[in-house]
């Protein structure tokens, strides 16, 4: 049966071997109330091992986006895991949850192991970055499903909160926004930056035009910022009422999500919003408006949080590793 179900284009032995090569990296990410032990139905999570007393747990997901293609081109895969996780990590965080746990789903139509092994061995590191253990997930292997070197990844992470520690918080007026800096466009807008880039006749083996010191690809890869260690433990000051995560949609609608709109609106400084390089170019290259870059990228903010103003300061010397900096203030509409 095996051998019929290979000639039809899974291969069983493939998986077993890759999940005995990825097995040491979950195991990795052990950590209080997760043994990050591989082969089961389902992962286990021990909240109390963990020390809560009063949780709700937060739940995220989410995917790379076509920054999957940047990989598949290049050759590079051992970074887009990282991706995955800070997507789904930095998500459970706007809600001031610890991750916990996390699984991943890797799909291809033929499973390459050294491919696979790279991809989820990104995944591991970005747990281990954000604390969490991965504790499951599933390789799908789909003949005809995908086109020849390609995969696709979905993130699921479960984080938890004590009851009274939930945010966002109630925000007010005057409250001051601190803009942590990315990575780079993280992985969001990558179907723009592709068709960019396509446009302007460009290989991703080409210096980067913004950076001569390095590729197209490999800057365009660069793996997306996890804020979870630097943030973790100033969510829990009650002058802190909200963080968010800079996805797709930008600052114009990632950060209203903090706040009620029909109260409160974001008001920038936009001496404090000076884009990175590799954003002037992708506005120049793609005759991109103001508003449309804004909407679409993070522009060179991955995070936003809103912190009241007596504290402004103090949170900002405290993330300085992550370039953070005052960027506007919550106003009343």
């Amino acid at each position: 049966m095996s051998d019929a179900y290979k000639k039809a284009g899974v291969d069983i032995d493939a998986g077993d071997r890759l999940v005995d090569a990825i097995a040491p990296l979950a195991k990795a990410t052990a950590r209080p109330g997760a043994d990050a032990a591989l082969g089961g139905f389902g992962g286990v999570f021990d909240l109390k091992a963990a020390g809560f007393k009063d949780p709700l747990l937060v739940s995220g997901t989410d995917g790379v986006g076509t920054k999957l293609k940047i990989a598949f081109e290049t050759g590079r895969h051992t970074t887009i895991g990282i991706d995955l996780v800070a997507m789904c990590v930095n998500d459970v965080l706007a809600q001031g949850a610890e991750p916990l746990f996390f699984l991943d789903y890797f799909a291809t139509g033929r499973l390459d192991e050294g491919v696979a092994a790279d991809v989820i061995a990104g995944v591991a590191a970005g747990c281990a970055e954000a604390g969490c253990a991965l504790i499951g997930g599933e390789t799908a292997e789909m003949p005809g499903m995908y086109g020849p070197g390609e995969y696709d990844l979905a993130g699921f992470c479960v984080g938890a909160v004590e009851r009274e520690q939930l945010m966002p918080r109630a925000v007010a007026a005057g409250d001051v926004l601190i803009g942590l800096a990315s990575s780079g466009p993280h992985s969001n807008g990558y179907s723009l930056i592709r068709k960019i880039v396509a446009d302007a006749g460009l290989s991703y083996a080409d210096p980067a035009p913004f950076d001569a010191e390095t590729t197209l690809g490999e800057a365009l890869l660069v793996p997306t910022r996890i804020y979870v260690k630097s943030l973790l433990p100033l969510l829990r000051d009650p002058r802190i009422k909200g963080f968010a995560h800079i996805t797709g949609g930008g600052l114009t609608e990632n950060v209203p999500r903090i706040f009620d709109e029909k109260k409160f609106r974001a008001r920038y400084d936009e001496r404090s919003l000076v884009m990175p390089p590799l954003f002037e170019w992708l506005q120049e290259a793609g005759r991109i408006s103001d508003a449309e870059m804004r909407r679409t990228f993070n522009c060179g903010i991955g995070g936003v949080l809103a912190v009241a103003s007596d504290a402004a300061q103090e949170v900002a010397d405290a993330l300085a590793g992550d370039c953070a900096h005052v960027i506007g203030e919550i106003e009343s509409v």
